[in-house]
């Protein structure tokens, strides 16, 4: 897995820090078994992913985790140790600090989630249970609508790394539309938040291998892919 670069335009932000960046890493390496390459980010909206690379572990942890305790950073360690288990601490830890960290959405944007058939609310919370270990903070919203055909569906989802903002486009938001493949929209636009962009000399590189292999993951790919293919 990879984790999202640093946002955009978001500022460090301060906190009491407990270890240092190298009593992190001989924490992490103590449990994980392997070296650990750590880089400590500011990306509010992914808090940690990694990536075996070889006998290496590279892993992106956002660095308010330095003022974890170490049966935090265990738990850590043993989920990129074994890619599960138990993050109920981290997700503790998370929610206790989701004030200091949240990245609040600009002051006038109206974030609408309750459409007509769906709920995107619920939609986003569900998958970041159950895919993102409830890592993912993003606002995610309906976007405007448009009665021009071919702008309608010229884009069914987008993720802002500056705004931290998912939108989904409201043509999606009607009964003949599966609940699957909606999910999988949102679900992809979240990969997004949590993955971010890489640069391959000097290039953006958005749906990279990993981020495909990810997305496969989903458990109603297939389906989704169908349904797409009959035109929505």
């Amino acid at each position: 897995m990879t984790l999202s670069e640093k946002r955009a335009g978001s500022s460090q932000l301060a906190f009491s820090f407990e270890h240092d960046r190298e009593v992190l890493v001989r924490i992490l390496e103590r449990t994980v078994g392997m070296p650990v390459l750590l880089v400590l980010t500011d990306n509010s909206s992914s808090m940690l992913s990694f990536r075996k690379s070889g006998a290496v572990a590279c892993v992106r942890l956002h660095r308010m985790f330095l003022c974890a305790d170490e049966g935090i950073l265990k738990e850590i360690a043993s989920f990129i140790k074994r890619g599960r288990g138990n993050m109920s601490g981290f997700r503790a830890f998370v929610n206790e600090m989701r004030d200091t960290i949240r990245r609040k959405p600009p002051r006038s944007f109206p974030a609408m989630t309750q459409g007509k058939h769906y709920d995107l609310h619920s939609i986003f919370e569900r998958l970041n249970h159950e895919y993102f270990e409830g890592r993912l903070n993003s606002v995610i919203t309906w976007g405007n609508s448009s009665s021009r055909k071919v702008v309608r569906k010229r884009t069914l989802g987008s993720f802002s790394s500056q705004t931290n903002i998912i939108r989904i486009n409201p043509v999606l938001d009607k009964k003949t539309v599966p609940s699957h493949y909606l999910e999988f929209i949102v679900y992809h636009e979240m990969l997004h938040a949590d993955m971010g962009t890489e640069r391959r000399n000097g290039r953006r590189a958005v749906h990279t291998r990993d981020f495909r292999k990810r997305e496969r993951a989903f458990r109603d790919f297939d389906e989704a892919l169908r349904y797409e293919k009959t035109g929505i």
